[in-house]
């Protein structure tokens, strides 16, 4: 027994022998190394001390800094994909940039051309809305005989003619894509006012921010893009048609809604999947979020998780909010 014990001392002894050994034989290297492990730590904690989006489910989204244009977050943000009724940010802008608000507009054949399934807002041939209530038509519930509508009231101002409907979107179309181009939106391409899905018809993540900046420098759009419900104000005492807006983050019901949103257009084609372009303000920060062909559900929160992120960010930094 007492022999055991001595050979297990001794190899204890001789293991600690030869980690002494290694230890100042590799003393050297250690050191070399140990900066490097040290920073590979520090970024480690960086980032748990960073705000951060987290996984999205869209398959394009930025975010961008409303004030500056700054993209703080991208993803597949050159990524060319459809961009469904978010195009119509593109068309009211140009609107409101050739029309006047107040211009009383006559609905013609564009409210008889509905496309299976297509959303509308109810119009009907002959009806006469101001430029602002068509506005407020095409962006809450998303008419697309709204959207045409305007298009054809936007080409005959630009041409100084009438126009047929289909000159009127032709003409139309091709205003789009130069405003596009003047905006820095050259990786976009516009064949229609509304978005419907075509081949021809598409745009990314990147340029539909580009574009979103420069549409909330419109006040009026503004205005109308924040509204929960637009109500038309006819000559007489009876009210018009009310719009709902189908932007979920801002109805306070509809289980999405987020503090400090403030527009701007939803979109959907089964070829472009759910779209968002979505904006916010809180104190003296906001942001604009873009979500490219996410699902019924994960748009809404997919836009919350970019707009936290902004808002997030600024409290890390002691901005007031």
């Amino acid at each position: 027994m007492l022999r055991l014990a001595m050979l297990k001392k001794t190899a204890m002894t001789m293991v600690v022998a030869i980690t002494a050994v290694t230890v100042i034989t590799e003393w050297s290297s250690l050191q070399a190394k140990a900066p490097r492990v040290w920073a590979k730590l520090s970024d480690a904690v960086m980032k748990n001390d960073t705000p951060s989006v987290g996984t999205l489910q869209g398959e394009a989204a930025v975010l961008m800094d409303e004030r500056t244009g700054q993209l703080l977050y991208g993803k597949n943000e050159h990524k060319r994909l459809y961009p469904a009724s978010t195009t119509k940010l593109l068309t009211a802008l140009i609107a409101l940039e050739k029309g006047d608000p107040d211009a009383i507009v006559t609905v013609g054949d564009e409210a008889l051309l509905p496309s299976k399934g297509e959303s509308t807002a109810g119009l009907y041939k002959g009806q006469q809305l101001s430029l602002r209530d068509l506005i407020a038509a095409m962006m809450l519930p998303s008419g697309n005989d709204a959207a045409r509508t305007i298009a054809r009231y936007t080409a005959a101002v630009e041409t100084g003619k009438q126009m047929t409907m289909e000159e009127g979107l032709e003409t139309f179309a091709d205003m789009m894509n130069k405003r596009a181009e003047e905006l820095g939106a050259m990786e976009s391409h516009f064949v229609n006012p509304h978005g419907l899905h075509d081949l021809d018809h598409y745009t990314t993540a990147g340029d539909l921010a580009l574009i979103a900046r420069k549409a909330r420098q419109n006040k009026l759009l503004r205005d109308i893009v924040s509204e929960s419900e637009h109500t038309v104000k006819t000559a007489t005492t009876t009210m018009g048609p009310t719009f709902v807006n189908r932007n979920k983050l801002l109805q306070p019901a509809s289980g999405y809604y987020f503090d400090g949103a403030n527009g701007m257009k939803t979109g959907y084609t089964s070829a472009a999947g759910y779209c968002l372009v979505a904006s916010a303000k809180r104190g003296g920060k906001s942001y604009i979020a873009v979500i490219l062909n996410s699902s019924s559900s994960d748009v809404w929160v997919d836009a919350t998780k970019l707009l936290k992120y902004g808002f997030d960010r600024d409290r890390a930094v002691g901005y007031p909010s």
